[in-house]
């Protein structure tokens, strides 16, 4: 099977590199533009752009695929994209965390098959892993779906599911869903080859939405329960990494856990910060002990090492 692939982020590059691997041709790949990023803010290729270019596979950057956008810059790279797919000979093209709207007039060209990490039809949308966690779910997945102009509203045609360990951040869920899902391609594409690949519509019950994470979330409230802000410090490890204010001082939680606490302090007080007790902050519910942290400028560090540096004895996470 010829297959096209779209996608940008690490968790697609793992899908294409397995696509690779599995011996598909694939004669182009779409991806976002060159975006600047780093201390010097430099333009830097994503993930799946800097692996097609190491096999030697054509790359396509447009700003969009909708042809009828109002910006002319906009729907002159739909255009050529289009009028590139429509040349191209393909059986199906393969979707994963691409980053942009896929109108119907490339839904129309050839099939289109998503790799989504959730167990749909909960959690469509940009950000499902963060929200996983963040909500609290024991567990989560991949689905391979068909693609329609809903979001995320296609038909499933694999799915597979993976617990939520009480140590996972979105780092470390991603890197399993990631794998999970490069593997799951390759055996929907096989499936689709034999003629052996079903699918089933989505159910309508159950259906929520993963909005995209912004930084503003990432400001802890410590009225809310310690299990709340226990999640969140995991969902936003590590973007956009969970915040706390301490004397106007944004320190970045990198790492926390549920301390055992009965008290009534007012949130946000410091209950101990010492070597051998830890961090312990007193929530609206419970207590949170933060065990890795980091000070602007500073590097991540154990409890133990940021309080030789930022001493936070007396003090009050606002």
């Amino acid at each position: 099977m010829k297959v096209v692939f779209a996608g940008t982020p690490e968790f697609a590059a793992v899908a294409l590199r397995e696509l690779i691997a599995a011996g598909f041709e694939i004669p182009l790949v779409l991806t976002q533009p060159d975006r600047p990023a780093g201390r010097g803010m430099q333009l830097q290729a994503s993930p799946v752009k800097q692996l097609a270019l190491e096999h030697g596979i054509e790359v396509l950057q447009p700003l969009s695929l909708r042809m009828d956008s109002k910006d002319p810059q906009r729907a002159l790279e739909a255009a050529a994209a289009h009028e590139r797919l429509q040349g191209l000979d393909y059986d199906v093209m393969v979707v994963a965390a691409y980053g942009l709207i896929l109108p119907r007039s490339t839904l129309d060209i050839a099939p289109c098959i998503n790799i989504h990490g959730s167990l749909l039809p909960r959690w469509r949308g940009a950000a499902p892993i963060h929200r996983a966690i963040e909500s609290g779910d024991v567990e989560t997945g991949v689905t391979i779906m068909g693609m329609e102009e809903g979001l995320d509203t296609g038909p499933m045609m694999l799915i597979e599911r993976v617990a939520i360990e009480d140590g996972d951040t979105t780092g470390s869920l991603h890197d399993k869903l990631a794998a999970l899902g490069g593997t799951m391609i390759v055996e929907a594409l096989r499936r689709m080859e034999r003629g052996e690949l079903t699918s089933t519509p989505q159910p309508e019950e159950g259906v929520t939405y993963a909005a995209k994470i912004s930084k503003d979330e990432a400001k802890l409230d410590f009225a809310l329960p310690a299990i709340a802000l226990w999640r969140k410090v995991r969902a936003f490890n590590p973007f956009p990494a969970a915040q706390g204010m301490v004397n106007g001082t944004a320190i970045k939680i990198w790492k926390a856990e549920l301390a055992d606490y009965q008290g009534n302090a007012a949130p946000g007080t410091v209950l101990s910060a010492d070597a051998q007790g830890g961090i312990v902050v007193a929530c609206g519910e419970g207590a949170l002990r933060l065990l890795e942290l980091q000070k602007p400028g500073g590097k991540r560090l154990a409890a133990a090492e940021f309080l030789k540096g930022f001493p936070l004895a007396g003090l009050r996470f606002e």
